[in-house]
């Protein structure tokens, strides 16, 4: 019983230290009717202050092709924000206020989670008054993946902690406070199964934000595709196991450091590659400007290609 009733404590004691720093965030999109006319729809989520500086996380999904944004925040205020940074490969963006001194929620580490922990997710799911809602649950599981209408997400963290409709964009929380992921999506006819961001993953959006104002993904320029041995001995390859390059963006780091259609990249700073998501994967620590070294095998040679990673170009 005392343990029970020292679970409930912390629960209360986590939800009363997070609740500042949990915002709503109140956006109106312009949808065209079957006639072209425009009309302003309105839409709502939540966010959480990771900045003191006016730095607010939420999911991509919630803030895009917003014509407005506005942030209410735990005391009332109402502000007008704007997106400095957004990645939709993981559904997340960061937005900017006008303020400061604002209450800044404390970020866990995803990598430490484990099934079964207590989970608490916090929210403003309907455009509820009266502040934001807690519920809790546990991690059901890591690592998944799901296909939604946004794409593919990948390496989600699975919690049955209720997440309704409008808690995308708020955090989910441990007993101590800390936020381990970001809540993202739900699937309206499973019971009871909710999906979030892994916060070390935001956290690699917020923190290129912070240093350059902006986010400003590292770039490498190409596309491949998976080598196994069908792909191996239809084109003869040397190797079982790899990125196969199918096409160099022109100007490109990899194009101005030489990579070319048809090349085989077995490795990146000695790290064996098997498939195009581990290259992507591995990306996702550097930084715009950093230099990485490739292993590449052309016809029956094979030596290293050293890259430096720019942003993409805007169209992109």
């Amino acid at each position: 019983m005392n343990q029970k009733l020292s679970e409930e404590d912390a629960v209360i004691k986590a939800s009363e230290k997070i609740l500042p720093s949990v915002v709503m965030v109140s956006t109106v999109q312009l949808v065209e009717d079957y006639f072209l006319r425009a009309h302003p729809v309105e839409g709502v989520g939540s966010g959480l202050i990771v900045d003191p500086k006016g730095y607010i996380m939420t999911s991509r999904h919630v803030v895009a092709g917003a014509k407005r944004i506005q942030i209410w925040l735990h005391d009332g205020k109402v502000l007008d924000g704007k997106v400095v940074g957004e990645d939709p490969a993981i559904d997340s963006a960061v937005i900017k206020v006008d303020a400061k001194g604002l209450p800044v929620a404390e970020l866990g580490d995803s990598d430490k989670l484990k099934t079964g922990q207590t989970a608490i997710a916090v929210g403003v799911p309907f455009r509820l008054t009266g502040g934001a809602t807690v519920t809790k649950g546990v991690i059901s599981a890591v690592n998944r993946s799901i296909q939604s209408d946004r794409g593919s997400l990948e390496n989600l963290v699975q919690t049955d902690a209720a997440i309704n409709p409008g808690n995308s964009g708020g955090p989910l929380i441990d007993l101590n406070a800390r936020v381990i992921a970001i809540n993202t999506a739900i699937i309206p006819f499973a019971q009871g199964i909710g999906f979030a961001i892994p916060i070390n993953a935001a956290k690699r959006v917020l923190d290129r934000v912070l240093k350059y104002g902006t986010y400003k993904k590292p770039w490498l320029g190409l596309v491949g595709t998976d080598i196994n041995e069908s792909i191996a001995n239809y084109y003869r390859l040397s190797v079982s196991r790899g990125i196969l390059v199918a096409r160099v963006f022109r100007g490109s780091p990899a194009d101005e450091a030489g990579v070319a259609p048809g090349d085989v990249i077995v490795a990146v700073d000695d790290n064996e590659l098997k498939s195009m998501s581990s290259l992507v994967k591995y990306l996702e620590d550097k930084d715009v400007g950093d230099e990485i070294s490739l292993t590449v095998i052309r016809g029956k040679r094979k030596g290293q290609i050293t890259a430096t990673l720019a942003a993409p170009p805007a169209e992109l």
